[in-house]
């Protein structure tokens, strides 16, 4: 070879000489110095486990605890994976057959793909989970058992307002808000799960396992240096009095309607019944999503919360607010009086007045206690017809704005989803309802909570909070406190809400004739031992369409209040469906609510009333025959009056 070729040949090994010692540099880097990769990269050896978190407990305002978790598992699935499996076997544990199997194969390869993890068998029963754990070896790598926190509830009550948790579908995981989650992770579905999911739900750690020559896990790969831990998530504390809540329920039971009590000092809610519930317990475990069904198809609708979603005709339980309208605007005084002879004929149709006495609405007070429909008809026109309104459109309009201001027509804002405005008539509504053609005669039916306006119950109780406190109020909520956070998501409760419109001086005269509802008028069944109670009866009218006519059926029992008169410490509304007068249903339900939460007991005295309210049923037989679930009554399912008593009254 000529001397003039050696340089060249001399560069030419010193670049592979340096390409090789790069090579063998990098490699020495990742097997020796960097051992994360190359112990991560062996899949026949190591297991990558996702550890899902405890879900955040839920607390009433007094600690005890209204959920709590269990553990169950979920057999999950990697279809690409699945090789050379014993799927008799396997078929033979889970109950069904390979037809099925193969079934649960193709719907996880469509709905994530062949390379990702799908649920294959959810929240296995014991048994079924024994028998599969000491087997998993020869079902791996393709399947795995993944261990779920699933909800219980030790009370049995509260279901439409704790809600449940579900799987999240393929459709949410195409959404940005739910970017967070993966497939076969649950997250809450309604109540307050699906409100402060957030902070509930903790977030999910990684578990890595050495596996053996039969892929079964043998303990903590390099001692767990390259885990990372799962948060559990944090706890919810609320005001919500459990013992008040299952009471609720109990005197609910085989009744259509609501109870919302509300602390007026913090806005705080005490407890939220709708009736006919049901067992929470029914919408967790194996057993979820026939239970669902079920509840879903069942005619009593025990998934419709009637407590924010339900909208009543609020009857003269919406006097009081008619009184305050006309007394700020100084069309009346409390001592106005009406000449009542028992209807009202001013508009060219008698209006009656369900209760009537001589002299019964000869001032504010003593038509606030006897509930003069007369009075508060003409109240209302008064409202409307005041000279410096500007006429029947303008004045509408002014007193719509007094009813938006005390939270009728509108959503709170609840902490749970799913809240109604309810309905109250504008001077838009009025125009486009009797095409510009109208006056204060066409719907004076509003002065008295009938016509256009429609009231949830908890829109009522809130209206409560308000002539509680002579002016004020707090957005309605459940969660009180969220343990070790230091977000904003409460900030709004704690908001004071001003009913500007309204001076203070024009409450107490209301207030007073409340309190004479309870002492002296139609609302005598309300009384509380020692408490002065303010109250207001109403028989909302409830009309139906049937067989195409518009047919009268029975009323609904109304009854708010709030005690004691001084210092008032709970905000309330009942309605029972199909019950009649505010007397005699709604109102002695009230009172025990109230009783059992002012005092933390019940008066003996009170038994045999109890009694009759347990008992009574205004639950329709054809309807009830047609209902799905024998725990139709969650907390009160399968116990009879007298072993409901004996929780209250002891011997």
């Amino acid at each position: 070879m000529s001397v003039y070729n050696q340089p060249r040949k001399r560069v030419i090994q010193f670049i592979i000489l340096g390409m090789v010692l790069v090579i063998i540099t990098r490699l020495f880097f990742l097997q020796v110095v960097e051992k994360k990769y190359s112990k991560l990269a062996d899949a026949n050896a190591v297991l990558r486990k996702v550890v899902y978190p405890s879900r955040g407990i839920i607390y009433d305002r007094k600690g005890r605890s209204i959920l709590s978790n269990d553990a169950m598992y979920d057999l999950v699935v990697t279809p690409i994976n699945v090789k050379n499996i014993d799927t008799a076997y396997m078929c033979e544990i889970l109950r069904i057959d390979k037809e099925e199997f193969r079934k649960r194969i193709t719907s996880a390869i469509i709905k994530n793909g062949s390379r990702r993890v799908s649920v294959f068998a959810s929240l296995l029963p014991p048994e079924m989970f024994g028998r599969l754990q000491e087997s998993m070896y020869m079902f791996q790598p393709g399947f795995e058992l993944v261990q779920r926190q699933i909800r219980s509830y030790p009370f049995n009550a509260a279901a439409n307002i704790l809600g449940y948790i579900g799987e999240v579908s393929p459709q949410m995981l195409q959404k940005p808000a739910y970017s967070a989650y993966n497939q076969g992770d649950y997250l809450g579905m309604t109540g307050l799960e699906r409100t402060y999911e957030s902070v509930l739900m903790g977030q999910r750690g990684i578990q890595y396992l050495v596996k053996d020559n039969l892929n079964r896990p043998q303990g903590p790969y390099e001692k767990g240096e390259f885990d990372t831990a799962a948060i559990a998530g944090k706890n919810l504390r609320l005001a919500l009095d459990v013992d008040l809540q299952v009471l609720g329920e109990h005197l609910m039971r085989n009744k259509i309607g609501s109870i919302v009590a509300i602390d007026p000092r913090t806005g705080g809610i005490l407890t939220m019944v709708s009736a006919p519930t049901f067992d929470p317990n029914l919408l967790t475990g194996s057993y979820r999503a026939r239970n669902f069904s079920r509840l879903f198809a069942d005619t009593t609708k025990p998934l419709f919360n009637r407590a924010i979603q339900a909208g009543y005709p609020p009857g003269s339980s919406m006097k009081p607010l008619t009184a305050l309208i006309a007394l700020d605007e100084g069309v009346i005084t409390p001592s106005f009086g009406f000449p009542c002879f028992g209807a009202y004929t001013y508009c060219g149709r008698p209006i009656a007045c369900t209760h009537h006495n001589a002299g019964h609405a000869a001032n504010l007070r003593l038509a606030i206690a006897n509930s003069c429909n007369a009075y508060f008809v003409h109240l209302y026109r008064m409202e409307v017809d005041a000279a410096k309104w500007g006429g029947v459109k303008k004045g509408h309009q002014k007193w719509h704005d007094y009813i938006s201001t005390f939270g009728l027509g509108h959503r709170l804002g609840v902490d749970i989803p799913g809240e109604s405005p309810g309905k109250a008539i504008d001077t838009a509504g009025m125009n486009k309802l009797y095409r510009g053609q109208w006056n204060s005669c066409s719907e004076l039916y509003v002065g008295m909570g009938q016509g256009q306006v429609v009231a949830t119950p908890m829109q009522m109780a809130n209206a409560m909070c308000i002539i509680a406190n002579k002016g004020y109020y707090y957005l309605p909520h459940f969660v009180d406190k969220i343990d070790n956070d230091n977000t904003e998501l409460l900030t709004k409760f704690r908001e004071k809400h001003t009913v500007a419109h309204v001076s203070d001086s024009v409450y107490m005269p209301v207030i007073y004739g409340m309190e004479d509802v309870v002492e002296r008028g139609t609302g005598q069944s309300a009384k509380i031992e020692g408490e002065i109670v303010c109250g207001k009866t109403g028989t909302a009218e409830n009309n139906a369409i049937v067989n195409g006519k518009l047919a009268k059926l029975k009323n609904h029992s109304v009854f708010v209040a709030f005690a004691p008169r001084d210092n008032p410490k709970i905000a309330i509304a009942v309605i029972v469906e199909n019950a009649g007068f505010g007397a005699t249903y709604a109102a002695p339900i009230a009172s025990l609510i109230m009783e059992k939460y002012l005092h933390d007991t019940i008066s003996v005295k009170r038994k045999p009333q109890m009694k009759t309210l347990l008992e009574y049923n205004t639950l329709d037989p054809v309807v009830r025959e047609k209902s799905k679930l024998d725990s139709l009554n969650g907390a009160s399912a399968k116990m009879t009056s007298d072993e409901i008593l004996k929780l209250y009254f002891r011997d």
